[in-house]
């Protein structure tokens, strides 16, 4: 088993503050088997039978507890949220850990309820702390999710998360009351796969897919609330150019990215005109975790006149940016010059898969993603 010390000792820290602790992220990216490591004396899981029907009666089942108790895959019942929060506010000897598959109904029913009460961790795929920087080309090849980093092949790796998008459409998507048929979704996201990195444009995907915009967006929201896709919104502020004001849409991992994409092995990958862009999402990821910021704190930066950043975010009172660059050895480009200079920067690095660190002068400098810290050192 992998050891995910950076996300057991968030998930300690917050278990600390906090009387409940939301585990939220994609199905089968480790969450059940990280919690599971909090030894808690009571554990619920809502797709077990008798665990959901323990809690048809759910203030008899829980209100005599003490200790940390885990409640995994609990959007399946929200109605549970009120109670929680009459328990805890009760019986201060109770701590919760709630693990969840769906972004965007879990957070709305938990806020609404167990305000102040509750915080979250989201928890992605594999960390590149996890399998250390050395493997990195495994990391993007395979994608994040642990069954398929760790198989025992490339093709039993393909095999996994061939059968994980089934999965997924059939029968994650239709249990959050979605009925659009499969094999529609499944079209979709083989199209959004061609988008990746890209700016999204709703019209014309809308129009290439044969829906209305408002309906694109609508399943671009489902697939975003379920952890499939990453919106990263555009920074614009009036800096007296024309800048880019729709999001850059990303698959959220490389592994899922590449499987739609009919990417098969490191050589069907280096050949691959979509590489630029698998690598721009890939080392994205990573580095969004080493920042530790959240969707609504990192953006990128672009103008008409093409102009670009990959990543800008804020910390400390200034601004700090990132470029993504598959490569050799990247060098000083003037895109990099202006914005360094119209945002501001306080330094500009750039991620790309070589091995050794260097300058290129101008607070910019070029970092092995393999040397990418836990936690971003400024």
């Amino acid at each position: 088993m992998i050891d995910r010390v950076v996300d057991k000792q968030e998930i300690k820290k917050l278990l600390r503050q906090f009387p409940v602790t939301a585990l939220i992220g994609p199905r089968q990216c480790g969450k059940t088997t990280l919690a599971r490591e909090f030894a808690a004396k009571h554990y619920f899981d809502l797709e077990n039978p008798r665990d959901l029907a323990a809690l048809q009666n759910p203030q008899l089942a829980l209100e005599d507890l003490s200790g940390l108790i885990v409640i995994d895959e609990v959007q399946r019942r929200p109605e549970i949220f009120p109670l929680i929060r009459y328990l805890v506010d009760s019986r201060p000897n109770q701590k919760y850990l709630i693990l969840g598959s769906a972004s965007g109904h879990l957070l709305r029913q938990s806020s609404e309820s167990l305000a102040g009460r509750i915080a979250f961790h989201i928890l992605g795929g594999l960390r590149l702390q996890d399998v250390g920087g050395g493997h990195f080309k495994k990391l993007w090849l395979c994608g994040g999710f642990p069954r398929s980093f760790i198989a025992a092949s490339e093709a039993q790796s393909r095999s996994w998360r061939s059968h994980y998008l089934t999965a997924f459409l059939e029968r994650d998507l239709p249990q959050l009351g979605i009925s659009i048929p499969a094999q529609t979704w499944r079209r979709f996201l083989a199209m959004l796969a061609h988008y990746h990195g890209q700016v999204l444009n709703y019209s014309e995907l809308s129009r290439s897919f044969g829906v209305s915009d408002m309906t694109a967006r609508r399943h671009i929201e489902i697939l975003e609330s379920t952890f499939m896709v990453r919106l990263l919104p555009p920074w614009h502020v009036n800096l007296g150019k024309r800048l880019v004001k729709r999001p850059k849409l990303y698959l959220s991992d490389s592994g899922l990215l590449h499987s739609l994409l009919g990417i098969e092995g490191n050589d069907t990958l280096i050949g691959h005109p979509k590489i630029g862009a698998s690598w721009e999402g890939f080392a994205l990821e990573c580095v969004l975790r080493s920042i530790n910021k959240s969707t609504r704190e990192t953006y990128f930066w672009a103008t008409h006149a093409g102009a670009e950043l990959d990543l800008f975010w804020q910390h400390g009172g200034k601004n700090w940016g990132m470029e993504f660059k598959y490569g050799d050895a990247p060098g000083l480009t003037a895109s990099m010059k202006v914005a360094l200079s119209d945002l501001s920067l306080e330094r500009l690095w750039v991620i790309y898969p070589g091995n050794k660190s260097y300058s290129l002068g101008n607070n910019i400098h070029v970092i092995p993603i393999g040397e990418i810290p836990a936690i971003w050192q400024y």
